[in-house]
């Protein structure tokens, strides 16, 4: 499967990794690696995240660091619609 990004996923990830890499540019790019990492195994598992109360919505958290990925299976592509650290409440997802 094809996994594309929704502009707004695109500025969430550069947003994240922008924010960490002040704070420590290794520990950003250990944080982005397993956030890839977790978006990667989606084309093989496209249907491993929760449901969410959003119709056609799932959401994967990651691995140790506290990101959730929303994304939606549409035909043969994982769209990926948002990125939010987990104490952040999602918006705009409908």
């Amino acid at each position: 499967m094809r996994v594309r990004y929704t502009r707004r996923a695109f500025q969430d990830r550069e947003h994240i990794f922008d924010y960490l890499a002040e704070r420590s540019p290794a520990g950003a790019r250990k944080a982005m690696a397993q956030v890839l990492a977790a978006i990667a195994r989606l084309a093989d598992h496209p249907l491993s995240g929760i449901a969410t109360d959003v119709a056609d919505v799932r959401v994967i958290f990651v691995g140790r660091y506290p990101y959730k990925v929303f994304y939606r299976v549409r035909g043969e592509t994982i769209e990926i619609l948002h990125i939010r650290h987990t104490s952040r409440r999602p918006a705009g997802l409908e």
